[in-house]
């Protein structure tokens, strides 16, 4: 999840691991309630910009339901099947500044201003989205909450895409984990 040459991951790491433990502060962890999940904005940012960088499902294809007219004047008929690169979508730099760089806040609230909502799409929107989005960001939230409590992330080889149906890695993803010290 923490991109990026090994500083910048290692701050955005420890940033949220800060507000996992401001989140914890008179709480423990089997406490926490369902809804508190999200008050972890930076958290939710990094997971954002992950799924940004790295969408799970790379194309969908959907069916035009109404002639679609696009901003240059081109038309879509109704009844077109349309594939939506997702990816391409996520990468795009007219949308996404420096779209190949690791920065999750870019999904500040004052970041997003003017950009489509459509412009991240993990999960997809309109009547062909992920029902379950909702439980899965506070799901990833829970498991790097409860994670980055006890352990630091590292990566220690550069994984390479393998775009296919969904996204995975060439080989394998090669992580470390260390725990983290009683003092921290």
């Amino acid at each position: 999840m923490f991109e990026s040459h090994d500083t910048i991951a290692s701050e955005h790491q420890e940033r949220c691991w800060q507000e996992v433990q401001e989140l914890l502060k008179d709480h423990e962890p089997k406490e926490i309630e369902w809804d508190a999940l999200t008050l972890l904005p930076f958290l939710t940012m990094c997971i954002k910009e992950s799924l940004r960088l790295h969408p799970p499902v790379m194309v969908i294809s959907c069916c035009c339901t109404q002639d679609i007219v696009l901003p240059d004047g081109w038309v879509i008929p109704k009844g077109v099947i349309c594939f939506i690169n997702i990816f391409r979508t996520h990468h795009h730099p007219s949308v996404w500044p420096d779209p190949e760089v690791y920065g999750p806040f870019c999904f500040m609230p004052e970041n997003s201003k003017g950009r489509s909502p459509l412009a991240f799409g993990p999960f997809f929107s309109g009547p062909r989205n992920c029902i379950k989005q909702t439980f899965t960001m506070t799901e990833m939230r829970m498991v790097l909450e409860l994670t980055l409590l006890c352990l630091r992330i590292l990566r220690d080889k550069e994984s390479l895409r393998k775009p296919e149906l969904i996204l995975t890695a060439e080989g394998r993803l090669w992580l470390w984990v260390e725990p983290l010290s009683t003092s921290q």
